[in-house]
């Protein structure tokens, strides 16, 4: 905001709306919604593990390829597999990877975000179509780890 000189900002979409204002000498103004304003989400119960994954690191499905994991999309936005429509794939199938290797963007509300692989080990499945929609959760890829 403070880079584009732009002291207020109010996005408002169907259910959801976002207001920001820059304060005094560009600092944050933090304004706490009234109770109309909230909204609420209901998580479902979490599911017993045996054993809790490491942060970051992939999680196999049940009913797939022992000891293969998934890259899960942290965001929700548009998947996309390369840095540009002319440019090469950041991973194909087959490719080996280490934890900071890019393996594709998702883009929300216009900005590009690098997702990495976070763990090492080969590609074996590339399970989002290019340009398409992914959820925060949704499995992009297959990694045999390494």
């Amino acid at each position: 905001m403070k880079k584009n000189s732009i002291s207020e900002f109010e996005l408002e979409r169907q259910d959801f709306k976002i207001k920001l204002k820059r304060g005094p000498n560009g600092g944050a103004v933090i304004a706490q919604p009234d109770e109309s304003q909230l909204v609420t989400y209901a998580m479902p119960a979490p599911i017993p593990a045996p054993m809790a994954p490491m942060p970051g690191v992939p999680v196999p499905l049940a009913g797939s390829i022992p000891g293969e994991a998934e890259i899960k999309s942290p965001m929700i936005g548009t998947f996309y597999r390369a840095p540009s429509p002319e440019a090469a794939h950041y991973v194909e199938v087959g490719t080996e990877v280490n934890p900071d290797t890019v393996v594709c963007i998702i883009e929300a509300m216009k900005v590009m975000n690098e997702i990495k692989a976070e763990a090492k080990g080969v590609i074996t499945q590339v399970m989002v179509e290019n340009a398409k929609p992914v959820e925060f959760g949704q499995p992009l890829f297959k990694i045999r780890p390494a």
